[in-house]
């Protein structure tokens, strides 16, 4: 295949060298003359292990050349990468006038072009910025509508500096943000040669991935950092303790708690949070980080509270409040506080939980609702189908197998706020929200 490649820094000379490497005719697009030249030349214009070599090579097969001129690159290749920076601006916003520079310079290009060409975003991006910068730019220098006279579609990089072209041949994925099969069927053919899966999702959602990624990463360098601060505090081995933590794969290492739902809650997590914020402050460890999980918590909550004053309804009915379905535990139960400050709003609560029964009439947790939730315990219902008829507004609070089959039972006039994800990938409409979905 023949590409042109925009912007030829780190991502952009990386990109260029092992596409080519692949067998497709690259030509780099820079409007720095003298990147140009030094590629040209068969050597690398970044430091980085094993690129000058890489360059030279395929400079010399004839599969990789660089250029300042942007229309005769876009001419002469079916595909145009852009690979261009995209930095922070002084308040933190995101820099894009270099991708607005380049969306206007191939647009310019493409007015004259007949064949079908597909534009890819691999600069990092926010999600949205495709549909809103992107595309707009392009269609106002070209004159053609997307989806017609060209294709846009992101495809992020993940490269890491000192081991990008280790992680160009052997990514733990590749990601296509296409709005349409032809698209990402083309872009397809770009990795047949690399042995990774290759996963397409919508451009919204590719474009979201990259700073999820990043984000998460940072995220992990500061708590291993605050946990490793706390550790030297107590003469522990932290680099041990992170070894030993990382053994753990199934919970620690995994996508076990990585759901986007409602607040956690349970007998374990808030109290040990607790407790170590209290351990670092007597050994005068500034935990910010951790610091910072309980709030966070508790704007879940409070997040889930303001939808249900947002949708106007007096009759709340409540499905699942014990912390997890499949337990009657409800020390520091999310849903507890949840139903307390409705009621403090003056809302009328019908409450089911099939476990929290049982464990009204003999469970271990009996003495505890007795004497902390008494209140919460009169309002509760023999059946699912009792709340469904005294309830406009319904609240899913946990997983219970039962309450999958309300769906069909529902009220036209009924709404449902589902903190779980229970319809499987159902998503907010009138009827229905999702907290964060």
């Amino acid at each position: 295949m023949k590409l042109s490649i925009f912007g030829l820094g780190y991502v952009g000379c990386v990109s260029a060298a092992c596409f080519a490497k692949e067998g497709h005719e690259v030509i780099g697009v820079d409007v720095n003359q003298a990147k140009v030249e030094i590629i040209n030349s068969g050597k690398s214009p970044i430091v980085e292990a094993g690129i000058n070599e890489l360059i030279g090579e395929v400079v010399q097969a004839g599969r990789l050349k660089a250029t300042t001129d942007t229309g005769a690159a876009v001419r002469d290749s079916e595909m145009s990468l852009i690979c261009v920076g995209t930095p922070s601006a002084s308040n933190g916003s995101l820099d894009l006038s270099y991708i607005k520079r380049v969306c206007q310079e191939i647009g310019s290009a493409l007015q004259t072009k007949k064949e079908r060409h597909i534009v890819i975003v691999r600069s990092t991006m926010l999600p949205g910025t495709v549909e809103s910068t992107v595309v707009p730019m392009l269609e106002s220098s070209s004159g053609k509508k997307a989806g017609a006279g060209f294709a846009v579609c992101i495809n992020p990089e993940f490269l890491r500096e000192g081991s990008s072209l280790k992680d160009f041949y052997a990514p733990p994925f590749t990601l296509i943000g296409a709005d349409d099969e032809e698209t990402a069927a083309s872009v397809r053919r770009l990795y047949a040669g690399i042995d990774a899966p290759l996963l397409v999702t919508g451009t919204k959602s590719a474009e979201m991935v990259k700073y999820t990624c990043n984000c998460f990463h940072a995220l992990k360098v500061s708590f291993a950092n605050e946990i490793g601060n706390i550790c030297k505090s107590l003469d522990v081995d932290s680099h041990e303790v992170m070894n030993l933590f990382c053994q753990d794969t199934k919970l620690n290492l995994s996508p076990y708690y990585l759901k986007p739902g409602f607040a956690f809650g349970g007998s374990c997590l808030p109290k040990d949070l607790r407790a170590i914020i209290y351990k670092a402050k007597e050994l005068d460890v500034d935990v910010p980080l951790l610091q910072a999980v309980l709030p966070s918590n508790r704007r879940q909550i409070e997040r889930a509270v303001e939808m249900v004053l947002h949708a106007g309804r007096k009759r709340i009915g409540v499905l699942g409040f014990s912390f997890k379905a499949g337990t009657d535990d409800l020390r520091e139960s999310p849903m507890v506080t949840l139903i307390e400050t409705l009621l403090g709003k003056g809302m009328q609560l019908s409450i089911y939980d099939r476990d929290v029964s049982l464990a009204r009439l003999f469970g271990a947790n009996k003495e505890y609702i007795e004497r902390e939730i008494p209140h919460i315990s009169q309002l509760m219902r023999s059946t699912v189908e009792e709340v469904l008829t005294n309830s406009d507004l319904l609240i899913i609070g946990n997983k219970a197998e039962e309450f999958r089959d309300i769906e069909t039972k529902l009220r036209s006039d009924q709404i449902v706020i589902d903190l779980v994800r229970i319809f499987g990938n159902r998503v907010t409409d009138e009827s229905y929200q999702g907290i964060c979905w």
